[in-house]
Parts: C-alpha cells; structure tokens; sequence
C-alpha cells in the first residue's frame, strides 16, 4: 500500500531568481507535482512561470515587484492559492554559504544566528536566503525548514585546493577555498549514475556548470577534489555579471586611480563585470551570441568566456591525472552548442572530440564514438536534491 507523506517544496533562491518545486513523498520516492521560477528580478519583464503534473505546457504570469524580497512575498501569496500546499510539511532551501557544514541541517535559531554571521562570506544572495527563510517561518511557523548548503559537496576537499596562499593564520579564521554549485553537482553525479557512467563512481570527471553564475568542478571517484569558485562566488570562471579572478592588486590600483571604495569596487566585480563588463551590451549569452557577428565587443565577450573554461578544463584534467567524462549544465552549457564548439575545440589532445550534429541537437552524449572522454549535456536539478536532502526531516 503507497504510504503517503508530507509533501516537501524546494526552493532556490539565486541573484534574480527563485526557481521551485513541489515535490510528494510516498513510500515510493518523490514525485514531483509543481515546478517554477520567478525569473528577471530587478530588470524589465519579470514573471513567473509554473507547470503542474497535470499540465502540458508551462504558464506563465507578468509581476511587478521591485525587489527579491517583494518576489519572495508574491510567491508566497501563490502558494497559498495552490491546492498542492495544503498538504505541505516542509521546506528545504538551498544556502549558499555553509563554510564548515558537511550536510544539510534542520534550521533552529541557533543556525540562523550562524548563517547571519556568513554573512560577509556569501553577499547579498545569502541575505536574501536569510530573510526568506525568517518570512517563512513566522507565516508558517509549524513547518520545518531544512538549510541545503551549496559548499557542503567541496567540504572534503583536500587541504591543497582548499588553501589560499596568504598567512597561514586566516585559515583559522575560515578564510579558504569553499566552492559553491554543490548542489548542482550532486544532481549531475546522480544523473551520471543513472546513465550507468562508470566516471560517476569510479573515474575522472570534470562538470562544467555554465550559466549566469560558471562553475567547474575536478571529481575523483565521486568525490570533489577541486572547484573554480573560491572563497565567495564571485571568484574563477568570469560570469554574466561577475569578473571572476582578478590581480588582488587592482583594488588598491582604482582606489588610487578612481577613488573607488571597497563597496564600490565590491559591486563593480560582481554586478558590473564578466560578459556585460566586457561586451558593454549584456550579461546574457544568448544577447551576445546574437549580436557576435556585428558586434566585436560581444565577440570578444564571448571568447574570453570560452577561453577561460577551456583553460579551467585543462587545468583540472592535470589535477585528475587525466579525464573521463566531461559534462556541460546550466542554461549556457546546457542550450548554447556553439559555446560547447568553441570550448572544445583544441582540446583533442585531451581526448576530447565532439560529433557535431550530437552537439547540435543536444543529445545527451555529444562526443564522437571514438572520443576517448565521454561528453555529456546533462540538465541540473537542484530542486530535487533539495528535497531528498529535506525528506530526512521532513
């Protein structure tokens, strides 16, 4: 007999969305009964769309909100109005700052006290998780919340990735490598098992997260041994918004030559820079795809962007002694072939070789039958391992 349990919604919160899902647990697992995101906060068009297991297509609706937290309240307001969250038990949240916590954690007061004190470590993203966490438990203080935390994935890591080359004595002071995506990861690694991938338990395997926010992870036998992101997301790979890895020296240089403030330098790299900081034109990929040909600074946006993963790639498979699998995710790695294309390319001496009409179509595997690695497309489900993550509390 199907026993059925509480239902269990998962929520994740990034810099301008919130995407979600509504998950029933049965004795047979989760079944996913809702899914949606709220997407462009802060920027024209902002909406949110919505499929349920017993719709074909998606729906969608235009919203007025002005900030992540009004988003936030009009989701909740939504929620209500929804038939599936009567029978809701708990929630499970993606954080994205964890520091030394190596699962997830039923929230108490206790571990918002804590979270509140990452604060600097996580920006603005982790405050806005914070607050939506505390909104929800005094609307609905009978429910469980569960902290998901996105670095618990790189917490074993070993101390030679983890370590940042400054005074030994900050490390005491949790200043390291911690990595983010790691849900992201989690969900990747599942698939890859599914997919009866040896790599996935037993091998070499690099993910390319590759999105508003990239990322690149090294995977020994299942295991995280190294990650782009370093002590807060707007480090590695360069992003939509964000520049990634800078000379440290360059803060003193435009405070000296700019009179620009550690808070203005702050938003600069991780609002101002990246694709848009580089193109002038937009954060958005498929923008600069658009304009590549007319347009040579969209051009060279997009071939830094490329340049930079394919050096990540290459430095990782030295790390890993070699490579396996490569998986590309996230809106970019998952919907944009071309930038797939240019970040292979050259890197056949690796044993990395693409079948361009696999490549085109997105088929899963979209590497040549004779390419010694395995490359995948695999769509990320964050929302998901939230909820299993959620369901041993729930």
């Amino acid at each position: 007999m199907n026993n059925i349990h509480s239902d269990i919604l998962a929520l994740n919160g990034g810099a301008s969305s919130i995407k979600f899902a509504l998950f029933a647990s049965s004795d047979f697992g989760l079944e996913r009964k809702l899914s949606g995101k709220i997407e462009r906060m802060g920027m024209n068009g902002t909406h949110l769309s919505f499929i349920d297991s017993t719709a074909e297509q998606p729906q969608t609706l235009s919203i007025s909100v002005t900030d992540y937290q009004s988003a936030a309240r009009f989701l909740f307001d939504w929620f209500e109005k929804q038939q599936l969250f009567a029978t809701l038990g708990a929630i499970g949240h993606r954080v994205i700052q964890g520091m030394q916590h190596a699962e997830s954690e039923l929230v108490t007061p206790d571990l918002l006290d804590e979270l509140r004190l990452m604060l600097p470590f996580g920006q603005e993203q982790l405050r806005n998780e914070i607050e939506m966490i505390v909104t929800l438990r005094d609307r609905y203080p009978h429910l469980r919340q569960v902290a998901c935390f996105d670095t618990a994935f790189h917490h074993e890591m070993p101390l030679i990735a983890k370590w940042l080359p400054i005074p030994r004595r900050y490390l005491a002071k949790g200043v390291q490598r911690y990595g983010f995506y790691g849900l992201a990861y989690i969900s990747l690694l599942a698939e890859l098992r599914q997919l009866g991938d040896p790599a996935a338990i037993e091998g070499r395997v690099i993910l390319a997260h590759l999105g508003a926010g990239s990322s690149l992870a090294a995977v020994l036998n299942g295991k995280s041994i190294d990650t782009s992101m370093g002590f807060t997301p707007t480090s590695g790979l360069p992003m939509s918004t964000r520049s990634g890895d800078l000379d440290p020296e360059l803060s003193a240089y435009l405070a000296h030559i700019e009179k620009m403030t550690p808070a203005q330098f702050s938003h600069m790299v991780n609002h101002e820079s990246g694709l848009l900081g580089v193109s002038e034109l937009s954060a958005d990929m498929c923008d600069l795809l658009a304009a590549e040909p007319d347009d040579t600074r969209a051009a060279e946006a997009v071939a830094l962007y490329c340049y930079q993963v394919k050096k990540w790639i290459g430095g990782f498979a030295a790390a890993l002694g070699g490579i396996d699998t490569l998986v590309f995710s996230g809106g970019i790695g998952e919907n944009a072939p071309l930038i797939r294309t240019h970040i292979c390319e050259g890197l056949e001496f690796l044993g990395i070789e693409l079948d361009a009409n696999r490549n085109q179509a997105a088929s899963g595997l979209i590497s040549k039958d004779n390419s010694k690695v395995s490359v995948r497309v695999i769509r990320t489900d964050e929302e998901l391992t939230i909820a299993h993550a959620t369901l041993r509390f729930a």
